[in-house]
């Protein structure tokens, strides 16, 4: 699996393509899932990892209604995608409007995938969680190791 980590700052181009870290490129070579992802943002996972999340959720929600409709929206708000020579993404409309993307993006690593934001909205998301990541600490971790 391919670690993504780090802060990017790309720039959206007139035609809705969105150049990706070229640090990421040979990980990211055999193509792309972009779905949307949490808190308006949009997220992108190698095609071999989104394979391995999608089979266990699907898995997953066969008796759960919740889970279902959530894999629902999650699937129908997915696209593949292969890099371009530049190493440059399409970003569909629907995309760009549910992430309000303007030309200023931000790309940061989340570990398995990236993700995509507005660079004002992600601006915006960071000031309203840094203190409850400063006084988090370990504690927020310990739940979940």
């Amino acid at each position: 699996m391919a670690r993504f980590l780090g802060t990017y700052t790309p720039k959206l181009d007139d035609k809705g393509r969105l150049t990706l870290p070229a640090k990421f490129r040979d990980a990211l070579a055999g193509g792309v899932m972009v779905t949307r992802g949490q808190d308006r943002s949009l997220s992108v996972y190698r095609i071999d990892d989104y394979d391995v999340i999608a089979e266990k959720a699907v898995a997953a929600s066969r008796n759960e209604p919740e889970a279902r409709a959530y894999l629902r929206y999650f699937f129908a708000g997915t696209d593949e995608q292969r890099l371009d020579g530049q190493g440059r993404v399409s970003l569909s409309a629907e995309h760009r409007e549910y992430a309000e993307l303007t030309k200023e993006c931000v790309v940061i690593g989340s570990f398995d995938h990236l993700e995509i934001w507005d660079a004002e909205k992600w601006r915006e998301y960071q000031a309203q969680h840094e203190e409850a990541f400063s006084n988090a600490g370990s504690s927020a971790l310990d739940s979940i190791l």
